[in-house]
């Protein structure tokens, strides 16, 4: 693991996407960021929201994504525990395997410059690539970032991402 000294413990920057499409989406990604950097790390950036259509599955209602980066004493399977616990929290129902529309889904992006792949546990995230939705709040964030994997950086994998899907900032009306 690479990373910064900090409290005599190593430090790492981890990217995360946060999403909803039911509910007060808003406040839905509000909460669940905080809760995120308080229990697990320092935020270091936070993107812009950006409305997006489902992916994966259809349903009437459009979806709010924010990227953050933190910087994070937390190993990567104590971080994802944190995040599955704050969805839980925040009530989060998942339905088996396939796509949902949900009130809150916090997905684990990038750690630093590891590779994780564990039987709970997939850094980078497996799809990243194929996403507009979290491409878009990612590069404006880490846009030089190297992808651990593919070792293209986050602005040249939005450029050569094959998805159509339409992504654009939000604004409240």
């Amino acid at each position: 693991m690479s990373g910064v000294e900090s409290n005599n413990q190593l430090s790492e920057t981890a990217y995360l996407l946060f999403g909803s499409n039911l509910g007060d989406r808003m406040a839905m990604i509000e909460e669940a960021v905080n809760k995120v950097s308080e229990r697990a790390g320092r935020l270091v950036a936070i993107s812009s929201v950006y409305e997006s259509d489902p992916w994966g599955f259809q349903h009437e209602n459009l979806f709010l994504n924010q990227a953050i980066s933190i910087q994070t004493t937390e190993s990567p399977g104590r971080l994802m525990k944190i995040l599955l616990s704050v969805e839980r929290e925040m009530k989060r129902i998942r339905y088996g395997s396939g796509y949902h529309a949900r009130n809150i889904d916090i997905d684990f992006l990038l750690y630093g410059q590891d590779i994780i792949c564990q039987r709970d546990l997939v850094v980078p995230h497996p799809l990243l690539a194929e996403r507009r939705f979290a491409l878009v709040p990612l590069e404006e964030i880490a846009s030089g970032v190297l992808h651990p994997y593919l070792k293209i950086s986050i602005a040249s994998l939005l450029t050569a991402c094959k998805d159509t899907g339409r992504v654009w900032k939000f604004s409240l009306k």
